[in-house]
């Protein structure tokens, strides 16, 4: 007896060893670092924002620090960051929507065409816009969560039925700024500017800082937010918690397809004129994407700050205008964002390690 009493106690002692040695190496410098990217994901993207700006800020020197230079970056993630916004809605989810760029556009048009081909006032036309947009947020909503397609072919389909619904009830017509500005000047409110601090902002870019301030109070600080986390990390245990998981992901495509509706009236402000042949269209669904994923937003749900997403679009307009700047050839500019693509969802799938 005396001898299995010192065998269990040195098999006992020895794992206890080895469980010290494991929390050691956990708690190293690699760790720490690791942890502290799981913890705020969002940090990554801000210290890639941070040295980019200060390399072309060397490179370029005033004339990239310059008050004007740095609100054109915001002028340009603009239309982008808004989309950026909505598509992390669905990321956190698990999700990913091919259709953002193609409902801004519509909504665009919608905002367009009710105002002067049905003589509806401009305000109330926004308004139509807003209500389309989250209405195609809610046809996408319903196809996930209540028939169970998976969202990229559910939204992959919305996109082509939105690209061509948009180019039929358009006409393919372009509605120009001097029509804009004589009849419906609400429409163009966003691409106003007003000066603060001695730099020139347009109404388009403190509403988009304004939308994602909003959403990173409600999903940090509201049951919905909390839901929407718990239903991307893992929607069978958030069903047994007691989240609704259908009702969050309708909730999820509405907001979505609402907050796409406004990046149409951001647009319209930022190009002066609807025309149903937007870039932002087609262009837009793969920027909101890169945004998010060089935010450190997880691909696979439940992970990642909002923030991260403005930080994402943010960094792509730094290498877009600071290169453009410097007289670079354009191409680099894709060669960067394809490493910056690569780079963050390779530092993604170390950081999920930590909780694994």
């Amino acid at each position: 007896m005396a001898e299995a009493d010192n065998y269990e106690d040195t098999v006992k002692g020895k794992k206890e060893v080895d469980f010290a040695q494991f929390e050691d190496t956990k708690s190293g410098l690699l760790g720490r670092i690791q942890h502290a990217l799981h913890v705020n994901p969002a940090l990554v993207p801000l210290i890639i924002l941070v040295f980019a700006i200060a390399l072309f800020g060397l490179l370029l020197g005033q004339r990239f620090f310059s008050a004007g230079t740095l609100t054109l970056i915001l002028q340009q993630v603009q239309i982008v960051g808004v989309l950026a916004a909505a598509q992390t809605l669905i990321i956190l989810t698990a999700g990913i929507d091919l259709s953002v760029g193609a409902i801004a556009v519509l909504s665009s048009v919608i905002m367009g065409q009710m105002t002067f081909r049905y003589g509806v006032p401009a305000e109330i036309s926004i308004l139509i816009g807003f209500a389309f947009g989250a209405g195609i947020g809610a046809v996408s909503g319903f196809l996930v969560s209540r028939i169970k397609i998976p969202p990229f072919i559910v939204t992959l389909g919305i996109w082509q039925v939105v690209l061509a619904a948009n180019y039929l009830f358009a006409n393919n017509q372009t509605i120009r700024s001097s029509d804009l500005r004589a009849e419906a000047p609400a429409l163009l409110f966003l691409g106003n500017r007003v000066e603060i601090g001695g730099a020139n902002f347009t109404f388009g870019v403190i509403l988009m800082i304004l939308i994602f301030i909003a959403l990173g109070y409600a999903l940090r600080s509201t049951a919905w937010g909390r839901h929407v986390y718990a239903v991307g990390d893992d929607p069978e245990a958030a069903q047994l918690a007691g989240v609704n998981v259908k009702r969050t992901l309708m909730s999820v495509y509405m907001l979505t397809g609402l907050i796409c509706a406004v990046a149409g009236w951001v647009m319209i402000g930022r190009f002066s004129s609807v025309s149903p042949s937007a870039s932002t269209g087609v262009i837009g669904n793969i920027q909101s994407i890169t945004a998010v994923v060089i935010g450190g937003l997880s691909l696979f749900g439940g992970r990642g700050s909002i923030y991260g997403a403005l930080f994402g679009a943010m960094i792509v307009g730094v290498f877009e205008l600071g290169l453009r700047m410097a007289g670079a050839d354009p191409q680099w500019t894709f060669m960067l964002i394809g490493m910056l693509i690569i780079g963050a969802v390779g530092l993604d799938q170390w950081i999920r390690k930590v909780s694994a």
